[in-house]
């Protein structure tokens, strides 16, 4: 017998709109900021110990933690948003294999990419676009990060699932513990390893083994929805195709993210070696500039991840006029954030920048550059990430991949590419600009037809 609904999914009918959202956001973004906060603490204890090459190394090598993202992204989201549809229409069976076949997938996934990863270490660096000055740093520290892809990557998994439950604050407290404990290690660590970027990687695995750990346990011991069970996790065709048609959109828009930045540090590595600044200045430049921005945005992912619980059970009992209130309160609520994060880095670039260490006034001189022009759009990015995730939580899958794939896919790539054949080093920053503008333009109008198809009454 299917064990009951708990009270917490049901508040998500019911409870006042505006106490819920942030009853679900205030924990996701507690969790985005620390664990983008602790990315920020890394490049600043590497900056300081190891310098501009050390930060240009980790920015190399960032695109595993996009991997990390993406593919925790495609089993997680898409799996928690097909659960959460399933419980608003009362099929537990359904919610079950979901929730066993994506954590399933993902565990098999981590395994997979942490050998690859390992096997393929030095030529993927290359390709990410390291040059030799930079290889020796980004080696060691993308070595260790490779091992804990499959602790990462369960744990971000994870962490939707609990969301889902109903227990947004667990979530965030088994994201947060990684995430602190990678802050509170990196400068024991480096004093221990004598100040070896491997360091600061070592204390990132740890932290996410940490997080995993205490994702098994909440499974185990705490799950409110129902009682897990091994039936769960035997691999069903139906389930696998629901959660990867779900998870797909923002499983693509994480994948050309990282190709995008691929491209970026390419094309910064070559442009920026005919420039003054040169290769390495360029790249880490767009490195700490690009950790920060994340930091401000996070929140604006919190909003948007906390919303998805409330927006897939409320569709799934056919109630609109709740989801549509969700969607417009959360709309409100990123975009102010947002504003305040484009005030607030375009005010003080200097300042923020100063915390990594460097002393080379051409690494500041590019950084404020490269944030007056690339992420001057940032007060209206709150609107893709929102309306991505409404449209995959209401389970139009389609529409929520085309979303994904207009920033980066359509916009910004052909756009890095296209921009410095006449712009040169100063057409990589504009692609940003002219991307984010483009994009927010066509997401508006396809967020206002999908809900004009809605009713607007029970």
């Amino acid at each position: 017998m299917s064990k009951p609904e708990g009270p917490r999914i049901n508040a998500l009918a019911t409870a006042p709109l505006n106490k819920l959202i942030w009853k679900f956001a205030i924990p996701g973004i507690i969790s985005s900021v620390v664990n983008s906060f602790h990315n920020i603490v890394d490049q600043v204890f590497i900056g300081w110990a190891v310098g501009d090459l050390g930060i240009a190394a980790t920015n190399i090598a960032f695109p595993l933690a996009t991997v990390i993202t993406a593919v925790s992204a495609l089993f997680g989201m898409g799996g928690a948003a097909k659960f959460n549809l399933a419980m608003g229409e009362k099929d537990t069976e359904t919610a079950k294999r979901t929730m066993g076949n994506s954590l399933m997938l993902v565990s098999a996934a981590g395994l997979l990419l942490a050998i690859i990863g390992l096997i393929l270490l030095e030529p993927m660096l290359y390709l990410f676009g390291a040059t030799d000055a930079i290889l020796p740093y980004a080696k060691p520290y993308a070595a260790v990060i490779v091992l804990g892809l499959p602790f990462g990557m369960f744990a971000t998994t994870a962490s939707y699932f609990i969301r889902a439950d109903g227990n947004p604050n667990f979530s965030s407290v088994m994201l947060l513990s990684g995430a602190v404990f990678n802050m509170i290690f990196d400068p024991i660590f480096l004093i221990l390893l004598n100040k070896s970027i491997a360091a600061v990687a070592l204390a990132t695995v740890l932290g996410q083994v940490l997080s995993f750990s205490l994702a098994l346990y909440y499974f185990i011991k705490k799950f409110n929805a129902f009682k897990i069970e091994k039936w769960m996790f035997s691999p069903a065709g139906s389930a696998i195709k629901n959660i990867c048609a779900l998870g797909s959109a923002i499983f693509c828009n994480h994948v050309l993210m990282m190709i995008a930045n691929i491209i970026q540090m390419n094309s910064l590595k070559f442009y920026g070696a005919s420039s003054i600044y040169g290769s390495e200045v360029t790249i880490a430049a767009a490195g700490a500039s690009g950790k920060v921005v994340i930091v401000l945005m996070s929140c604006v992912i919190g909003i948007a991840l906390g919303c998805q619980p409330i927006l897939g059970f409320n569709y799934g009992s056919k109630n609109y006029p709740r989801v549509k209130q969700t969607y417009f309160l959360a709309v409100r609520y990123a975009t102010t954030i947002a504003v305040a994060a484009f005030l607030l880095i375009q005010i003080f670039p200097k300042q923020i920048i100063g915390i990594f260490g460097s002393e080379d006034p051409l690494f500041y001189e590019f950084t404020v550059r490269y944030i007056r022009i690339y992420l001057f759009m940032t007060f209206i990015n709150a609107l893709l990430p929102v309306t991505s995730t409404f449209f995959t939580s209401i389970g139009r899958a389609k529409l929520s991949l085309w979303m994904s794939l207009l920033r980066q896919g359509l916009f910004l790539i052909p756009l890095t590419l296209i921009l410095p054949l006449v712009l040169g080093l100063d057409g990589v920053l504009w692609a940003g600009f002219v991307s984010d503008a483009l994009a927010a333009m066509v997401v508006i109008i396809f967020a206002r037809r999908e809900l004009k198809k809605m009713p607007s009454e029970v």
